[in-house]
């Protein structure tokens, strides 16, 4: 596991307590574009958790990206979220 997953998932783990988390780093497939030439990755993440529950889809993101705080102004150029709440399932 990279120190860039790593990070994510402590992040996200200490802010929303996940019933479930997936982290796929995809930054290899991204190589030569420009946010990974700066440094940043690219990742796709599948979270499940109760504090999404009554939240709309923009109000999950938020949470993830507030969870996520100054990782994503350097580490991460791309991320996709999926988020479900544990009934979604």
């Amino acid at each position: 596991m990279s120190d860039r997953v790593t990070q994510i998932e402590q992040r996200l783990r200490a802010a929303l307590q996940p019933l479930r988390l997936d982290i796929v780093d995809e930054s290899a497939q991204h190589a030569g574009h420009a946010g990974a030439r700066d440094g940043g990755g690219h990742f796709d993440v599948t979270i499940v958790a109760s504090q999404f529950s009554g939240k709309s889809l923009l109000q999950r993101h938020r949470l993830v990206y507030d969870a996520l705080g100054e990782t994503m102004r350097g580490n991460i150029h791309a991320l996709s979220i999926h988020a479900f709440t544990p009934e979604e399932l």
